[in-house]
Order: C-alpha cells, then structure tokens, then sequence
C-alpha cells in the first residue's frame, strides 16, 4: 500500500489560494500555507501562514501558525506568532496571538490576548 508521508517538509513553500469572487461556506484544513482573496464563512485551521488579502474576508474561527490580514476578519483568531494587521484590515471578535503589528488606520475592534497560542 502507500506510505503515509510524516515528514511534511514537502509542503514548504506551497500555498492554497481561493481568488477573489471564489466564496466557500464550509470548514478548511490544511498543513501548507494559505491566502484567501474571497469569501469564507467557516473556520480556517492551517500549520502554516495565512495571508487575508485585500478583498479577502473571514466570517469564522482561524487557527494559524501567523496570519498577516489586509481584508476582514470576524470571530476568533489564534495564532502562534505574528499577527500583522495591514492599514485596511477590519477585525471584530476575539485575538490570541504570540505577537501583534497593527499599522496606524487598521480597524481593530477585538479582545486582544498576547501569550504562546500553541495550534
């Protein structure tokens, strides 16, 4: 049969994408990193990074290595490292995260927890 692969160094530099106009309702796993340009109403569990763009917008629970939101997010955020809010992000909800930027003009309306935020 087929070897289950352990180490998932493979997945280094690989990146799930959904473009703008894409929008899912439904829940995301994944071990790669990944960017979401559409819409999601779910919860996003990820290894890795992920990156909210632009247009990009979160309705849902992200658990994340670090995440760098430049669209919409609402619900609860854990993050292991970095959460970086870019100058045109929105988030609401509740943040739990190992380190915090925010850029002067994000919007940033969240209970906000800085501590190791192990995924």
């Amino acid at each position: 049969m087929f070897d289950k692969v352990k180490n998932q160094d493979h997945l280094l530099g690989k990146t799930n994408r959904i473009v703008e106009g894409t929008s899912i309702t439904g829940n995301i796993d994944t071990k790669a990193d990944f960017r979401l340009d559409g819409k999601l109403i779910g919860n996003i569990n990820s290894n890795g990074k992920i990156v909210i763009g632009p247009t990009g917008e979160v309705q849902g629970d992200v658990v994340c290595k670090s995440i760098d939101i430049e669209g919409r997010f609402a619900g609860k955020l854990k993050a292991e490292g970095m959460l970086n809010v870019k100058v045109k992000a929105h988030i609401t909800g509740e943040v739990i995260v190992g380190k915090l930027a925010v850029e002067p003009g994000a919007k940033f309306e969240a209970s906000c927890e800085m501590r190791i935020a192990t995924i």
